[in-house]
């Protein structure tokens, strides 16, 4: 057990400068306003899938998914399953609309459908309240696994961590997102492949030795597990499928951090390319993820315990610990680079939609492409630095339950977003007083459920699923009425619904 040495150390600060290096490398050209928020059209499709795997793949998953596996069953690998309702929905419905409309951000499509700056603005601000809170989280909990193993005190590891990438998001707009995030996926998924044949390599029985724990000791599913329940509110297979594929769904459509990247291009072609490649990555490191966690559970009762093997800990002791000096290094920079990722995801995402959903519309004067893109530098400037500050006060502070109900509520926000944006695809009555009474309804009851019913009546795989209904079940009526009363026959603009005429 050699643990984290100077050889790891080393790495670890090499390929962190390496990618600030290819970060700035890529910002060379200046962009300017859209191009800033959207690239400049030279980014290959491919780049900007394994961008979105690496966006939503966050940390948190990367220590969470062999960690639930290591001491329960594969029962939430099914959740990754999800992707092939998620993707299919997507493809045949949502990406045709926007890339007929070539749209800025996530919540134009909602102004362009309905009408409404106030409803544009308000997904917007519901989006940045998320994405801040989660990046602070993202920063925190990893920086805090990764301090316990090499010694780095935890604030050095999120100030470093968030100036990467605050440099290249604020330098180089997108463009510069989407390359670190490809280069850093790559890492992630050839490090990850990596220590699963290591770990098989050195595991007495190899991969039978997994399968041997699947059957004798109900490692792939507890022998109680419901595959099917018809209360559609409680815990099943069938439910974690469906819930997880419809919550993928609400990402790929309302979240700006993902509908950015489809914004790069308006070639349907390309975009369905983007989405296949990216559910099959997820689908692989998940199962890759999974297998590594029952392995480590027969590696360890074949061998001793390292320290700080706590559950989701599991898998970064082992990288640690059992791994090859310079390859342990490695795959911490990897887990490290996996919250870079995401960050400086978030920051140009919260930039592109402050400055095209909020500023642009709010004020009015129209905003040069100059313009445009300081306020976007400022913006992940500001919110880069506040994450930070939020980041180490999560780690330093006794805010335990502020995080929690932080978490819990942001789990919220993308749930409640995808009913409106359904509303308004798969509608043609929809109008704006429908839509904002839906928004409203389906937030007071997704609220309701999520703080005032107990936690095992009504499955969190289902939020999505009840979301949508209470926002047809709301909007359409009171579209009605109100078209009714005000004598309101406007019909949808071109290409906001999936109608053809």
């Amino acid at each position: 057990m050699q643990g984290f040495t100077v050889v790891d150390l080393v790495i670890l600060v090499v390929y962190l400068a390496a990618v600030l290096f290819a970060g700035l490398h890529f910002a060379k050209k200046e962009m300017k306003g859209k191009e800033y928020f959207k690239g400049d059209g030279s980014i290959p499709w491919w780049v900007t899938s394994v961008s979105i795997f690496a966006t939503l793949l966050s940390p948190i998953s990367f220590l969470s998914l062999a960690g639930n596996s290591y001491a329960g069953t594969w029962l939430m690998w099914f959740a990754q399953l999800g992707m092939l309702i998620a993707i299919p929905i997507t493809i045949r419905f949502f990406l045709p609309i926007y890339s007929k409309l070539d749209i800025d951000t996530a919540y134009h499509y909602l102004e362009l459908r309905f009408g409404s700056k106030g409803l544009r603005v308000l997904g917007a601000v519901m989006f940045i309240i998320y994405q801040v809170g989660r990046m602070s989280i993202i920063m925190y909990l990893p920086c805090m696994v990764l301090s316990s193993l090499t010694g780095i005190s935890v604030n050095v590891l999120i100030i470093v961590m968030g100036v990467i990438a605050i440099i290249y998001s604020y330098t180089g707009g997108l463009k510069s997102v989407l390359w670190t995030d490809f280069i850093q996926g790559s890492v992630l998924l050839f490090g990850v492949t990596f220590a699963l044949i290591f770990l098989l390599m050195h595991l007495d029985g190899g991969i039978g030795a997994i399968f041997t724990a699947f059957s004798a000791e109900h490692k792939f599913l507890a022998a109680d597990q419901p595959i099917f329940n018809a209360n559609l509110l409680r815990d099943s297979v069938f439910l974690l499928i469906v819930g997880a594929g419809f919550n993928t769904m609400s990402s790929y459509v309302s979240s700006q951090d993902i509908v950015q990247r489809f914004t790069t291009t308006t070639d349907t072609k390309k975009l369905n390319k983007m989405m296949l490649t990216n559910g099959a990555l997820s689908i692989f490191i998940a199962t890759v993820f999974y297998l590594i966690g029952t392995g480590l559970y027969v590696f360890y009762q074949q061998n001793t315990l390292p320290p700080a093997a706590a559950q989701d800990q599991i898998f970064a002791s082992y990288i640690a610990f059992e791994l090859p000096v310079g390859v342990t290094g490695l795959l911490l920079a990897a887990i490290y680079a996996a919250s870079q990722s995401t960050l400086s995801t978030g920051l140009n995402s919260v930039a592109s939609s402050w400055t095209l959903d909020i500023q642009a519309r709010l004020t009015r004067k129209e905003l040069s492409f100059e313009k445009q893109t300081k306020i976007g530098q400022y913006v992940s400037l500001i919110v880069g630095i506040f994450s930070i500050v939020v980041a180490m006060v999560l780690a330093n502070g006794g805010v335990k339950s502020a995080y929690e109900w932080f978490n819990g509520f942001m789990g919220l926000v993308l749930g409640i977003l995808i009913g409106t944006f359904i509303l308004g695809a798969f509608t043609k009555v929809a109008n704006t007083f429908g839509a904002t009474v839906a928004f409203i309804a389906a937030s007071a009851v997704m609220v309701y459920i999520k703080y005032g019913v107990p936690a095992e009546a009504v499955s969190i795989w289902s939020y999505s699923l009840i979301s949508i209904v209470v926002s047809l079940v709301v909007g359409i009526p009171a579209s009605l009425i109100w078209r009714k009363v005000k004598g309101d026959t406007s019909v949808p603009a071109p290409n906001t619904t999936i109608f053809k005429k």
